[in-house]
């Protein structure tokens, strides 16, 4: 007996039409618009900066020229023009009074507050007088000479020469600027030059504008060049430890 069964048919459900994923936040702001409107927000942010940020200056350029020139018409007066630890000590003392409420290191004396700083090809020694947010005050300098590239930075600077003599250029310059002492090397936010300390030179360098940003140039030579790692930690904590005590006390 043969029996005949009915095949069975097999219901297909219908196919549902596949949702296009959302767009995650994140792919939202690398989109042309969100990196547009990002890009809005940082230059508006820039441009409060740059407004608010005189506000937090405490030096000035003319008042730290005048120090330095009465200091060296002391020092000339009283015949120790070779005694260069008694020049930068009576600038010090100058900033210090001439600024009471503003943070000036005086400990120039103490080796361990120096430090070595390679940037741009050129070799100096250093000591922080200030450093904060928006500005910096350092003695720079080399006892033997150097030369290499200032950089382009995000604050204007005052290089006013307490000993011996420096030489720069600008590209396309076929004439040197010769800087003796006495005279300030303003280098202008934004410009780059080629300088040279043809021998022994000293200065007082003062930054203003925004410091972090040209912290890089300063560490650059370090990391990639001399892998002086000691001098790298050095640098490293002695302006953390200034910048952070000038926040705390409300100076940026």
């Amino acid at each position: 007996m043969v029996v005949s069964r009915t095949p069975r048919r097999t219901r297909i459900a219908p196919t549902a039409h596949a949702k296009p994923p959302h767009p995650s936040r994140w792919s939202r702001w690398f989109s042309l618009p969100g990196f547009g409107i990002f890009l809005a927000v940082i230059v508006a942010l820039c441009l409060w900066l740059e407004s608010i940020g005189p506000s937090f200056y405490h030096f000035d350029p003319p008042t730290l020229a005048q120090i330095v020139t009465t200091s060296l018409e002391q020092h000339h007066a009283s015949n120790a023009t070779g005694d260069t630890t008694a020049l930068v000590a009576e600038v010090i003392d100058r900033i210090a009074e001439r600024y009471p409420n503003t943070r000036v290191k005086t400990d120039f004396r103490d080796r361990d507050e120096w430090m070595w700083n390679n940037a741009g090809g050129a070799m100096g020694s250093m000591f922080i007088i200030h450093a904060s947010i928006t500005e910096y005050l350092i003695i720079f300098g080399s006892a033997i000479g150097t030369e290499g590239h200032t950089g382009r930075h995000t604050a204007d600077d005052y290089f006013h020469i307490l000993k011996g003599e420096q030489r720069a250029y600008e590209a396309g310059a076929l004439e040197p600027e010769i800087y003796p002492a006495g005279s300030v090397h303003h280098l202008e936010r934004g410009k780059v030059k080629q300088y040279r300390f043809a021998d022994e030179c000293w200065a007082l360098e003062y930054a203003v504008g925004w410091i972090p940003p040209m912290l890089p140039f300063g560490f650059a030579d370090t990391v990639f060049s001399t892998l002086d790692f000691g001098s790298f930690y050095t640098t490293a904590r002695i302006t953390a430890r200034e910048m952070i005590a000038n926040l705390l006390r409300g100076k940026i």
